[in-house]
């Protein structure tokens, strides 16, 4: 591990918020403070969303960027066994989902006036 780098959960500098139509997955992911928005966007790729998802399998995955916003947009299709009239799954909108994301870890630069890159309160 780099000294200058800490190891965070995405949860930790990130809100997320899922929701469905159909078949597809929506995940807006938002960094509470701007400051992250670049290392979010480094390290937190289609690729590495379609890996966190495998085990729904996604037949795609595309990340939209907001900057101004510090935050992105993902859409998954085909991860919700059919959408919320098919599935017979425990959480056919993907309301949860959200978290299987927020779960997520990544590395941030250390910084003295803010412990492990979180704001202080």
């Amino acid at each position: 591990m780099n000294k200058n780098k800490t190891t965070i959960a995405l949860r930790d500098i990130a809100n997320a918020r899922s929701g469905d139509k159909g078949n597809r997955l929506n995940i807006a992911l938002v960094c509470r403070d701007p400051a992250h928005y670049a290392a979010v966007a480094a390290q937190v790729t289609a690729q590495r969303v379609a890996a966190a998802f495998a085990a729904r399998k996604p037949a795609s995955v595309m990340r939209y960027d907001l900057p101004k916003l510090a935050a992105f947009n993902f859409v998954l299709d085909d991860v919700l066994e059919g959408g919320v009239n098919a599935s017979l799954g425990l959480d056919g909108h993907g309301k949860s989902l959200s978290f299987l994301l927020l779960d997520t870890t990544l590395e941030i630069e250390n910084d003295p006036l803010r412990p492990h890159g979180v704001a202080v309160k």
